[in-house]
């Protein structure tokens, strides 16, 4: 009992109350803002191996951001990474940041379908899908049912079979192998039923998004109700946008 006690004292308290006020800290990189100041704009595109940072005007694509922070190490009077973890949207033009925006991402409540927030809004169980992932955006989504995050406080819970989901939160930049095993998870999920791609992988195919062994076509009859970046997403940036998306209030 003793050995137990000076464990939990060492430890101190690791759940967290509120996971909407969480002040995080560097080297965590979060929302990026992009400044007006004046650069050698081509040197800055060509730094982003993943072209996720465009001209005129000068935007950085979160969605394609593996948010490595090359771009802020090499103009810091251009590009900063903010320690703010809200970053998911259900409307992927958001993902977007433009220079001299300094607005934070949110979920659009009036693009939100009408039947998630009234069967979803207390209750959701969603079924992962690895479609050729490297485990990294997968131990997060792990990570935010563990005891810090405790996503089951909300109802949110992970399934074992796709027919006891209301949903599907896929990772990975969908590889021809898992293409078929995608479409038939997500046919295997009652209606009505979301689709949340979480990482940078499964937003835009990352680093691999050009290679011949991808297939994403499965995503274009698909409905994407939610976009949580990151490369892997953070576990409070995956429970904020799942709940933003899904709760009135929470």
């Amino acid at each position: 009992m003793i050995k137990e006690t000076k464990v939990i004292y060492h430890n101190g308290r690791q759940y967290i109350p509120d996971l909407k006020n969480v002040a995080l800290e560097p080297p965590f990189r979060g929302r990026p803002e992009i400044s007006m100041a004046e650069v050698d704009e081509q040197a800055l595109v060509d730094i982003c191996p993943l072209n996720a940072i465009h001209t005129n005007p000068i935007s950085l694509d979160m969605g394609k951001c593996a948010f490595c922070g090359e771009c802020a190490f090499a103009f810091p009077q251009k590009i900063k990474f903010t320690q703010d973890y809200k970053i998911a949207s259900n409307k992927r033009e958001d993902l977007i940041i433009k220079e001299g925006e300094t607005t934070e991402i949110k979920v659009d409540k009036n693009s939100i379908r009408n039947e998630i927030k009234s069967i979803f809004n207390k209750s959701l169980k969603l079924r992962q899908l690895s479609a050729g992932g490297d485990n990294s955006c997968e131990t997060e989504l792990g990570a935010a049912g563990n005891a810090n995050f405790d996503m089951g406080r909300y109802g949110v819970e992970f399934t074992a079979s796709p027919r006891h989901a209301d949903g599907i939160v896929v990772t990975g930049p969908i590889s021809e192998n898992m293409a078929k095993a995608l479409r038939i998870a997500y046919d295997a999920i009652p209606e009505p039923k979301i689709v949340v791609l979480c990482g940078l992988d499964a937003i835009s195919g990352g680093v691999f998004a050009d290679s011949k062994a991808l297939n994403r076509s499965v995503l274009k009859d698909i409905y994407v109700d939610l976009y949580i970046p990151g490369n892997p997403s953070h576990p409070l940036t995956i429970v904020n946008g799942i709940l933003d998306l899904t709760r009135n209030k929470w």
